[in-house]
């Protein structure tokens, strides 16, 4: 790994824990500025490293963040692509896999590291996470295989507690441990110790095109989740939305669903109405195999697609990408079964 005293990364500060002091007199968490996190944060001025910041004013709590951040931020990342070799995006961990996983289907071509990360407990703190968090997520987004100008992480990643991951194969699994996110079906990335191991098996390979945004997104979609009991009044009403383009089904293990003929009409006509079903699985691990199970069967015939092993998140971002896109029901289709971004595992392969 070579890291060049002239790397220029631009931290973009969205908000987030990461950014938030206590308030004497409101007994509760208040948003800083950027200004702010860099005082209780002097060990940037030590790293060799020419940043810059734009920061969100005012700072944004990532449970308000919404699909036209998401916008603004791919914007921000193609305006200023040629001026950096990098970007660090600090970021509420509460949704800051949806925002990575939306950011790497936003990017297509990306040939530089956009690496989100933020923090379990405020920069003030004494025992914070975030200097940690922050100083590797700089060092990584200006890592370069030696004597070239090639970037090691060339993919939308998430750094969190000593780990890099893929960002649309993460997960916030905990809101209490410092240890907040995992990839239940892909590696790690890298591993930072005294050294930051990168595993450059799994990371993508460097794309062959110029770098392509893509910044329309379709959010008239729901999800469904089953539970045993579900009533038919609840399913319906689910999907009842007027112009709904597209369902995530949360199944039973491998895509499993009830096989009750109303549950089956219901999922048909929403389907036959021009919406996309997308199945995904509950479980964390694993991947879905429509037709595997005589209970799955029904909903290959119907036209369910399969969501394979994608996160909640990828599913979701991936599906508002690809119906943004004006592609035609079978063209959706395909894409959504296909690997764009590393984001799923061709069944194939299990």
């Amino acid at each position: 790994m070579a890291t060049s005293t002239m790397s220029k990364i631009l931290i973009i500060y969205t908000g987030g824990t990461v950014g938030m002091i206590y308030d004497d007199k409101t007994k509760a968490l208040r948003p800083i500025g950027f200004n702010e996190i860099r005082n209780n944060l002097p060990e940037l001025y030590r790293m060799g490293i020419d940043f810059y910041v734009y920061a969100f004013n005012p700072p944004i709590d990532s449970s308000d963040m919404q699909p036209e951040i998401w916008v603004e931020l791919a914007s921000i990342i193609e305006d200023r692509y040629d001026r950096y070799d990098g970007f660090v995006i600090l970021h509420g961990s509460d949704t800051m896999a949806f925002t990575a996983s939306a950011l790497s289907f936003m990017l297509e071509n990306l040939s530089k590291p956009v690496i989100l990360t933020g923090s379990q407990l405020p920069i003030g703190k004494i025992r914070t996470d975030a200097k940690e968090n922050i100083i590797t997520a700089m060092e990584i987004a200006c890592s370069r295989h030696n004597g070239t100008n090639i970037s090691l992480v060339p993919e939308v990643c998430i750094y969190f507690d000593f780990s890099l991951f893929r960002g649309n194969r993460s997960k916030k699994y905990n809101a209490e441990k410092f240890e907040a996110f995992y990839t239940m079906n892909y590696p790690q990335l890298a591993e930072a110790g005294i050294d930051i191991k990168f595993k450059h098996q799994f990371i993508l390979p460097p794309p062959t095109q110029p770098l392509k945004v893509h910044k329309e997104l379709e959010t008239n979609i729901t999800v469904l989740k089953l539970f045993p009991g579900i009533s038919r009044r609840a399913v319906e009403a689910t999907l009842s939305v007027s112009g709904l383009k597209g369902v995530i089904m949360e199944t039973f293990g491998s895509g499993n669903t009830n096989t009750q003929p109303w549950f089956i009409e219901s999922i048909k006509k929403v389907i036959d109405n021009g919406a996309l079903v997308v199945d995904i699985t509950q479980c964390d691990g694993g991947s879905v195999e429509l037709g595997k199970y005589e209970t799955s069967q029904h909903l290959v015939e119907i036209g369910v697609v399969s969501g394979h092993d994608m996160t909640f998140e990828a599913a979701v971002t991936k599906l508002m990408f690809v119906l943004g896109q004006g592609l035609s029901p079978a063209e959706a289709r395909k894409l959504i079964e296909a690997p764009l971004r590393g984001e799923l595992t061709p069944i194939e392969v299990y």
